[in-house]
């Protein structure tokens, strides 16, 4: 992506959370694109080179009716078999094959002195990200909208590792997700500080197929702890890597999208970017 692109997703952004602000109403085209200050007809060529439909039609992908049908659907199915097969040959087509390696207390022992990261900023679809690396694999990518606050949330988690700021293999395979066919990509190997139940929380994450969703109660009973929804929702919540770990598919049973780390309109433009990808990918099986 480039800097046009990057200007084009902030004002993708400012949309969805108008429209979501004044949902009741129904505002028009061109009152949404005269409220992100480009023509109607602008907003909607923008809008549907970002995601490949118009707004009106992705806002669909990301009600709370649309998502209850989603929910529906993945209960209905044996729980199981969706998650280790996703819901249907759509699913695996549009699924990653990540491997997640817990460091040892070794490795990040002492603020993580033992460790070396690389580091840099790229660009995604749903803004500018922070990408960090050891020599076993990604340790950390989140969104960038500040570079200095991103790196310094990167240094709170290994505070006497050694960074050098630079793009590596590591990295270069990991951000391909955003630019190439993903059933074309290498393994993804990740490598995580967590505790042996958040290691769990986010294995049972990797397994949730793009444009679906699940509860956090679904997760509990996925890692045989039907009860611990809180601690399940907490663990979701301190997920270092996002979109790889897709903590963005977990939804209230309510069908409300609920929070996200890095803002709950990222978390609406993902949900609803991934839906539109499953339907067109379903339409061309």
């Amino acid at each position: 992506m480039n800097g046009q692109e990057t200007l084009d997703y902030t004002r993708i952004a400012q949309a969805i959370e108008y429209i979501r602000a004044n949902f009741k109403r129904q505002p028009g085209l061109d009152e949404v694109a005269s409220e992100v200050a480009l023509s109607g007809s602008r907003f909607q060529r923008i809008f549907t080179e970002w995601v490949g439909v118009s707004p009106k039609k992705f806002l669909q992908y990301t009600s709370i009716e649309y998502a209850k049908k989603i929910l529906d659907e993945t209960h209905a199915s044996l729980f199981d078999a969706a998650m280790e097969t996703g819901l249907s040959g759509t699913g695996r087509l549009y699924d990653l094959f990540v491997n997640i390696e817990g460091m040892t207390p070794g490795e990040y022992k002492n603020g993580g002195e033992n460790l070396s990261i690389n580091y840099s900023f790229a660009e995604s679809p749903f803004g500018e990200i922070l990408i960090a690396s050891t020599e076993k694999g990604i340790c950390c990518m989140e969104f960038a909208d500040d570079h200095a606050t991103a790196f310094s949330s990167l240094q709170k988690r290994f505070p006497r590792a050694r960074y050098t700021q630079t793009v590596d293999g590591i990295q270069q395979n990991a951000l391909f997700i955003f630019t190439q066919d993903w059933s074309r990509l290498k393994e993804i190997k990740l490598h995580l500080k967590g505790t042996d139940f958040q290691l769990k929380v986010w294995e049972a994450l990797l397994k949730i197929p793009a444009g679906v969703l699940i509860t956090y109660g679904d997760i509990a009973s996925q890692i045989d702890s039907p009860r611990a929804c809180r601690a399940v929702g907490t663990a979701v919540g301190e997920n270092p890597v996002a979109f790889l770990i897709p903590c963005h598919r977990v939804i209230r049973s309510s069908g409300e999208l609920g929070n996200y780390h890095w803002g709950e309109v990222r978390k609406t433009a993902i949900i609803g970017w991934e839906a539109v990808k499953r339907e067109s990918i379903s339409k061309t099986e």
